[in-house]
Formats: C-alpha cells, sequence, structure tokens
C-alpha cells in the first residue's frame, strides 16, 4: 500500500506543477505541453486506480482521454504550421530582406 501513497504524491505533484505551467506559460507552446502532461497524468492515475482496485469501469474513460490527447496535439501542430513565420516570409528581425522580391500585392514572398 505504500507503494500506491508514493504514487498519490507523483500524481499530485505532477498536475500541480503541470497546471502552474499552464497558467503561467510564458507561450502557447508551454501551456500545451504542459496540457498534454496534465492528460498523461490523469491517465496513469486512472489507470493506476484500476490496477489496484482490479475494475475497468474507468476504461471509456482512459479512451476519451487518449483521444484529446491526440487531437489537441495534431490540433496545436497544425496551428502552428500555418501560423505566420517572419523568418520565412522574408521578414528578418531587421526588418523585410532586400534580397526577396515583392510579389503583386506588396508582400515579400520566399518562393
Amino acid at each position: 500500500m505504500w507503494l500506491v501513497a508514493v504514487l498519490v504524491v507523483v500524481y499530485t505533484t505532477a498536475g500541480g506543477l503541470s497546471l502552474l505551467r499552464i497558467i503561467r506559460g510564458p507561450s502557447v507552446l508551454d501551456r500545451v505541453v504542459a496540457s498534454d502532461v496534465l492528460v498523461a497524468t490523469l491517465m496513469c492515475a486512472l489507470g493506476t486506480e484500476m490496477a489496484v482496485t482490479g475494475h475497468v469501469w474507468a476504461m471509456p474513460i482512459l479512451l476519451v482521454l487518449a483521444m484529446f490527447g491526440v487531437v489537441g496535439a495534431f490540433a496545436v501542430a497544425r496551428f502552428l504550421a500555418t501560423a505566420r513565420d517572419p523568418l520565412r516570409d522574408g521578414d528578418g528581425p531587421a526588418g523585410p530582406d532586400p534580397a526577396v522580391p515583392a510579389g503583386p500585392d506588396g508582400e515579400r514572398r520566399r518562393p
């Protein structure tokens, strides 16, 4: 039973630190990774509870949490892939790159 007590402390600490990172940030990517860690921690806690008590009533909850984790990661990856990248678009830290020609609308785009 001491192992269960240790796991409760570990899961509580991981969940608390994940919530702290979600609240404090500083970036969106930090918050997304922390939410994935929080979902994984919840899944581990439910799996441990199922193993200790010997029942399987939480299996649908585990499947839904896994689905949210995967779909959330894909959604964030897609969002970050379509976000404007100033270095890719020809705007560096010093402004527009003169080597990149401007298009008909005046925007500078790399070929």
